[in-house]
């Protein structure tokens, strides 16, 4: 039987979820992680496979930021283990892994204890809009990035090519750090799609897959 893997871009899929589900609660662990398996399942229809043909769904992610910060502007202590978004992510880790032909693979956060401007402060500030003297706790974030994902993904692709576990590979992702992975899975003859999840990619990115499909609602 021809099987199919998909594989979740955990940060990015979260990401785009609140502009494509906007009316589903987006801290609703359970509702999207029921989300991910469905987004699985509407990709073997698009691809006119059974059910039975997903071989396993893996979900990239991080743990949740577990230490205490001091804000930058109050000197206010926080411990982010205790906030709304840890416990999303705890939760949500939790529902995966009772998701039937689902593999939850983490990676880890790299964080330098020191805080950055968000995005649309900055752009704020940039606009006239903020004055610096006006800026506030909540114009900051931890400076952390994720890291091991992209390899995570990159070795699973590797892997599921190699030992020849599937012939067909759909990647829910939006960036282009894949193309290695990809460019590998192609030359040994696994069907590869991806799925942005209607946001756009750069055209030379076709090159690089053997198709473009998006299965979930398209955002306004």
């Amino acid at each position: 039987m021809n099987r199919t893997a998909i594989l979740v871009d955990g940060a990015f899929f979260l990401a785009r979820y609140r502009k494509v589900w906007g009316d589903r609660d987006a801290n609703d662990a359970r509702t999207v992680a029921k989300t991910v398996f469905g987004m699985a399942l509407e990709h073997l229809k698009a691809v006119d496979r059974p059910r039975e043909a997903l071989y396993r769904i893996f979900f990239y992610d991080c743990p949740p930021l577990e230490k205490s910060f001091t804000k930058p502007i109050s000197g206010e202590s926080i411990d982010f283990s205790r906030t709304g978004s840890a416990a999303f992510r705890r939760d949500l880790h939790d529902q995966l892994r009772r998701q039937r032909k689902m593999a939850l693979r983490l990676g880890r956060l790299a964080e330098r204890g020191e805080w950055q401007l968000k995005r649309h402060a900055y752009q704020q500030l940039r606009d006239g809009a903020l004055m610096w003297d006006e800026l506030g706790d909540e114009h900051f974030e931890p400076d952390m990035r994720q890291t091991q994902v992209d390899m995570k993904i990159g070795i699973d692709i590797a892997a599921l090519t190699y030992k020849k576990l599937v012939d067909q590979i759909i990647l829910i992702a939006g960036d282009a750090d894949f193309i290695p992975a990809a460019k590998l899975a192609r030359y040994e003859g696994i069907d590869f799609i991806l799925d942005p999840m209607w946001q756009g990619i750069a055209p030379d990115l076709h090159e690089h897959i053997d198709g473009l499909q998006s299965v979930c609602p398209r955002p306004f």
